[in-house]
């Protein structure tokens, strides 16, 4: 059975991550505090703001700012979007 966490981002309880999606406290905070579902939203965004903005991942500031934007997303904060995108009808 999965563990269930009550997710910060979606305000239900769902399915949680099966590990922290990085090291350090903030990867255990997103571990114990975000589900699965959420945190698969916030990839599909930094992959969409990565290709749209044309982030390197090698830049600090590039790293910075994306940082800045998943916080922001999982906080339920606006962030950024690509200009001109559309999310799809669903």
């Amino acid at each position: 059975m999965s563990r269930m966490v009550f997710c910060a981002k979606l305000k239900v309880k769902l399915p949680g991550l099966a590990a922290p999606p990085f090291p350090g406290p903030r990867g255990q905070e997103i571990f114990e505090s975000i589900s699965e579902q959420a945190w698969q939203e916030w990839q599909r965004l930094q992959t969409m703001l990565i290709n749209e903005k044309h982030l390197n991942m090698m830049d600090k500031e590039s790293r910075k700012y994306l940082n800045e934007q998943r916080d922001k997303f999982l906080n339920d904060e606006a962030v950024d979007q690509a200009e001109g995108y559309t999310p799809p009808e669903g």
